[in-house]
């Protein structure tokens, strides 16, 4: 097998190929162009969105030539697949300024050169379609029952399927037959849930072109116990700092289930494999300083060093005694109102810490709201500035969420 293709199985990208032999043997013969999509439907991305643009550095990294496709076009209508209700349709300028959003975020982690990694957006050749000839060049060539055939499709006919969004694997599969015109591309990665997509359009540049393409797909990603990857209390696990804070974002991935610190060492960072095998392998003490590792390997690519470098820091004061508390998650009261005392219910909901003051409650009741270290006991108390140590509170719901509250003059 390819050495890339064979980096990207060791570790845990390969889920399902369309011809594994015949990549492989293509890969061979010399560098390769691929894409990968991904709909600017929402102002950011997310941890689960990264997966196969781990895999495109790995690709790259071997020499091959990689495409990140924005959906400028295709968000105009919403991707079905994995949805159990169609996506609310956003404007086009809540699309436009999602894409350059999506960009720079990409830019962080894949660094766009324009020669061996660089951007293309649909909506250059989606947006002026004229439908009718769309219809006689590109729709004639898909069979109904064919596409119903496909799992996205299948599960959605039980909650309803709209027409708009029927058409989005004519679009997708539009989208890989112009890369192949405009780039040569012959290889498309995505999520598992993009199969079906991926398929056809590798059929469509078959029967228009009568290339032969590829598709490569990777596992949706859960945790061991069953959740899906970058689910957290509040949302997902998104890269913009204004919604996930890097002292989040690293907490996430510090917490994760012993089970899973060498799958996602080997899936979220370029540590070698065999220094991903033993530090999964670790157990006790050793192990949560493995997880402390892959958290800092993450946050740094997403974040930069700086960022990662706080986060730790915030993590050994939180956890530790020792390190830089003033990185903490941190809200600012006005002194006046420490100085006339707060409901700990109240500021456990200004801290984030809990949605709602019934929430709080039963976290208190639960044993598992302290400040400063010592457990709340009862609900009603009321902290005051005489509750300070070192100028701060540092509330901390259950073992592993804090925050810190300091006084704002």
């Amino acid at each position: 097998m390819n050495r890339a293709l064979e980096i990207l199985k060791e570790r845990g990208f390969v889920q399902q190929c369309s011809d594994l032999e015949g990549l492989s043997n293509l890969m061979d013969e010399g560098p390769i162009t691929f894409y990968i999509g991904t709909d600017p439907t929402g102002p950011s991305l997310h941890i689960g969105h990264m997966v196969p643009f781990f895999a495109m550095r790995h690709l790259r990294d071997s020499g091959h030539r990689g495409i990140a496709l924005l959906g400028g076009g295709t968000a105009r209508i919403g991707d079905p697949s994995g949805k159990t209700e169609m996506r609310k349709l956003i404007s086009y300028e809540e699309i436009d300024a999602n894409t350059e959003r999506f960009i720079d975020q990409l830019d962080r982690f894949i660094h766009f050169d324009g020669v061996n990694a660089l951007t293309a957006n649909n909506k250059d050749w989606l947006s002026n379609l004229n439908y009718i000839e769309f219809l006689r060049d590109i729709g004639r060539h898909f069979s109904v029952n064919r596409m119903l055939s496909f799992e996205s499709y299948r599960m959605r006919l039980e909650t309803g399927l709209s027409f708009i969004e029927f058409n989005y694997q004519l679009l997708q599969s539009y989208d890989y037959l112009q890369l192949y015109k405009l780039h040569g591309c012959r290889l498309q990665i995505g999520g598992d849930d993009q199969w079906g997509n991926i398929v056809a359009g590798i059929e469509l540049i078959r029967r228009v072109e009568g290339a032969e393409c590829y598709g490569l797909t990777f596992p949706l990603v859960t945790t061991s116990d069953g959740k899906k990857m970058g689910k957290t209390e509040k949302g997902a696990l998104f890269l913009d700092p204004e919604i996930t804070s890097p002292y989040e974002f690293f907490q996430y991935f510090r917490n994760v289930p012993d089970s899973d610190v060498e799958r996602f060492l080997l899936m979220f960072t370029f540590l070698p494999i065999d220094e991903c095998r033993y530090l999964g392998s670790l157990k006790d003490k050793a192990l949560n300083e493995a997880k402390e590792r892959l958290a800092w390997e993450v946050t740094s690519l997403i974040h930069g060093e700086e960022e990662a470098n706080k986060a730790l820091s915030a993590a050994k004061a939180a956890f530790r005694g020792e390190g830089d508390a003033s990185q903490l998650p941190t809200i600012e009261v006005e002194i006046s109102r420490l100085d006339s005392g707060i409901g700990v219910l109240d500021l456990f909901v200004e801290a984030g810490l809990a949605p709602s003051k019934s929430e709080a409650r039963r976290l208190v009741k639960q044993s598992g709201a302290s400040v400063n270290g010592r457990k709340i006991e009862n609900e009603m108390q009321i902290l005051t500035s005489r509750d300070l140590e070192n100028n701060a509170l540092m509330l901390r719901a259950g073992k592993k969420r804090v925050a810190r509250v300091v006084p704002k003059s």
